[in-house]
């Protein structure tokens, strides 16, 4: 397996694993319009940090996120991590995020932020890699 930094012409390449992950098992509505909106919005941030994962040229998965500035750290904001369905539950994930903490604690990184989906799933992978849930914080939304 190999990472490296997505490009923006690997956008249009991850736009089907995106859509068939979140179209297919969590029941949502991308577009490939929409999906690569979202993708170049991120890739496209100031301080991004995006990664691709490959194996002998076929897509395993990617992540995407950004660095922010607080006044006593730097922190990386993982916004999508999507690993091909099919190659889901083989350890692939958990490689990939020990790649991600790498590459942001080279990048000096102090801490790794994430929202995630609250189910069982989400909180037994992250859990096993020493994610936890933050109690001081919540996360507020108003649909307009």
């Amino acid at each position: 397996m190999t990472f490296r930094n997505i490009t923006e012409t690997d956008i249009s390449a991850v736009v089907p694993l995106y859509m068939e992950h979140y179209n297919t098992y969590e029941g949502g509505q991308w577009s490939a319009e929409t999906t690569y909106k979202r993708i170049h919005q991120v890739w496209s941030h100031e301080d991004a940090l995006c990664l691709i994962l490959e194996e002998g040229g076929e897509i395993l998965g990617f992540c995407m996120g950004h660095f922010e500035q607080y006044d006593d750290l730097t922190a990386y904001d993982l916004a999508e991590i999507v690993i091909a369905h099919d190659r889901q539950n083989r350890g692939i994930g958990t490689v990939f995020m020990a790649e991600i903490e790498r590459a942001v604690k080279e990048k000096g990184g102090a801490m790794i932020q994430l929202q995630a989906v609250n189910d069982t799933m989400h909180e037994r992978f992250y859990g096993k890699l020493g994610y936890q849930t933050c109690n001081n914080l919540v996360l507020k939304s108003k649909f307009l």
